[in-house]
């Protein structure tokens, strides 16, 4: 401690370089500090800190690390603590360009695994940034020790010492994220694809703020009698709500009677969410996968088939490629890649659909016949897709009864509570006769597995030999590649795409050349991650990185237009 304030004193108004001199450990009462990196100039990214405090003297007892899910619920309060005490305790900007921001990787209405804290064996770690002071380019060592030995073990004492935090909390928040997860478990066991506890609030307060709407406008949330079932739970006891069957469930209503909320609330529940957040106990299993249509994207060979065939030109599409696909073949293209690394769970709103790809109804089989129309519609293989690979379909269809001949259960939305309507559309199904005919196949079609070629991966950019970066939550850079994931919807975090983008940087140094395809090669990467956690596949120590799935990695890579694949 003592060695760094000698230091800092020594380039008090030097130049801004002369900050690398300070790189190193340096030993605080009660914790250690690490300055891992320090930033070019006061406008650069900001410095990388890390704090260690041994796990004995932070306090913190064992149970809230005694399995994987209490402990990322555990690592996700305490980096939700340190952010806040940042707020309280730091004096923020003070000089040129980001002189005097302190900043942690601040999680969302999501629980994440992160790289801003982690529990390494009896260590726990902490990762956040600091902008070191400066005016112009010349060095404010007076504010820099201000921010080091004041604010900094300010901060790590109000967060990083259990006899300091609000016990309650963490207590509350660890045992919401466990029991969310015990619930995951058990819908495969039940045939349940979904589960939506009573009394849960789905609406959000706007399009760009994800907290839920206050308690006197929202609408709670209660499960049809025919849908009612309670959930055991680790911490909670028994939970009441509505479990979503497996198969084909269609969801119909009205416009603006929260059809499109109920199925983005599904979509969510792949993750976990905080207490309060009012989809708390909005449970999905963990490969779903949202899928739209998805005008422009790049296809790179894959097959299309068992929905589009006979293309005019005799084209193919069993290793279908474009530059520009349509809202059609986007969203068979998107269908396939998410069925190759593995969904079984598909969920689709009509509004986000091509229209063509989803139901051709038979005045237009009368006007258009068969042999001339390539495009199978989705009524016609959402059976078989089940039926043959398992995979059971949420969807949002208010335009088409053609779809209740098809669904397993029928749904409906009316003024935000849901109602189900089984029965009364098949008794629709027997007194209104469809006579559209069936286009699809017996069965659905093969999956056939793609394998990745190495050119397709170049992050060099220039004389950088690695250049690789997230722009927000929609956008990697990846060497002179610019992927646009604008319509991968379950990325939630820009942290989730800070991150996709390294692990395609290792997929392509680890796994490109050795010629498997590219579903063994993230299945193989995501155990990695699961047992030894992102830092593994870095070549640095990240602070603002959180684990992805796997479904958004595939979707990344497949939209990358340097794609090559065999």
């Amino acid at each position: 401690m003592n060695r760094l304030k000698e230091k800092l004193s020594r380039i008090d108004h030097k130049g801004y370089k002369a900050y690398k001199d300070i790189e190193g450990r340096y030993g605080f009462p009660g914790f250690e500090l690490y300055i891992d990196h320090v930033q070019g100039d006061p406008f650069a990214a900001p410095s990388k800190i890390r704090i260690h405090v041994s796990l004995e003297r932070s306090g913190f007892p064992s149970y809230l690390f005694s399995n994987k899910s209490r402990q990322i619920a555990s690592q996700d309060f305490i980096t939700r603590t340190f952010s806040k005490a940042i707020k309280d305790i730091a004096k923020g900007n003070r000089g040129t360009g980001k002189s005097g921001q302190i900043s942690i990787d601040r999680p969302g209405q999501e629980i994440l695994e992160r790289t801003s804290c982690l529990l390494n064996k009896d260590i726990l770690e902490v990762r956040f940034f600091m902008g070191l002071p400066a005016h112009g380019r010349s060095i404010l060592a007076y504010q820099a020790t201000e921010m080091f030995f004041k604010e900094i073990p300010e901060i790590v004492s109000c967060s990083l010492y259990y006899k300091n935090i609000d016990k309650l909390a963490i207590k509350n928040h660890v045992e919401i994220a466990e029991d969310q997860d015990y619930i995951r478990e058990q819908l495969r066991k039940k045939g349940l694809v979904a589960f939506i506890a009573d009394g849960s609030i789905l609406p959000r307060r706007s399009g760009i703020d994800d907290r839920p709407m206050s308690d006197d406008i929202a609408i709670k949330f209660i499960s049809p009698a025919n849908l009612y079932i309670e959930m055991d739970t680790i911490n909670h006891g028994k939970i009441a709500g509505a479990g979503i069957k497996e198969g084909v469930t269609l969801i119909a209503g009205g416009g603006f009677h929260g059809k499109s909320t109920f199925l983005r609330a599904i979509e969510r529940g792949v993750y976990n969410h905080i207490l309060g957040d009012g989809r708390d106990l909005v449970v999905t299993r963990e490969d779903a996968v949202k899928i739209r249509a998805e005008d422009g994207r790049y296809v790179e060979n894959v097959d299309i088939s068992p929905f589009i065939n006979n293309l005019p030109g005799h084209r193919t599409t069993t290793n279908f490629s474009t530059e520009n696909a349509s809202g059609s073949t986007s969203q068979a293209a998107n269908i396939m890649e998410a069925l190759e690394v593995g969904s079984r769970l598909l969920l689709i709103d009509e509004d986000t659909s091509a229209t063509n790809f989803m139901i051709r109804d038979e005045r237009m089989q009368a006007l258009v016949p068969k042999a001339k129309e390539p495009i199978t519609p989705f009524v016609d293989k959402v059976k078989e897709l089940y039926n043959d690979l398992g995979c059971s379909t949420v969807l949002i269809m208010g335009g088409s009864g053609d779809y209740f001949d098809v669904a397993d259960t029928t749904l409906v939305m009316d003024n935000y509570l849901l109602c189900d309507v089984t029965n009364k559309a098949k008794g629709i199904v027997d007194k209104f006769k469809s006579y559209r005919v069936h286009e699809g196949e017996k069965h659905f079609g093969p999956i056939p597995n793609r394998i990745p070629l190495p050119s397709s991966f170049d992050p060099s950019r220039g004389k950088r030999e690695v250049k690789i970066g997230a722009k927000g939550l929609k956008k990697i850079v990846f060497g002179t590649t610019d992927i646009d994931i604008s319509f991968v919807e379950q990325i939630v975090d820009n942290s989730q795409t800070r991150a996709i983008g390294e692990i395609i940087y290792y997929y392509a140094i680890t796994y490109a050349k050795k010629g498997i395809s590219l579903s063994q090669g993230l299945k193989e990467i995501m155990d990695i991650i699961a047992q030894k956690g992102l830092d593994y596949i870095f070549p640095f120590k990240p602070a603002d990185c959180a684990t992805p799935r796997i479904f958004e990695i595939a979707a990344t890579i497949n939209r990358m237009r340097s794609l090559k694949v065999e």
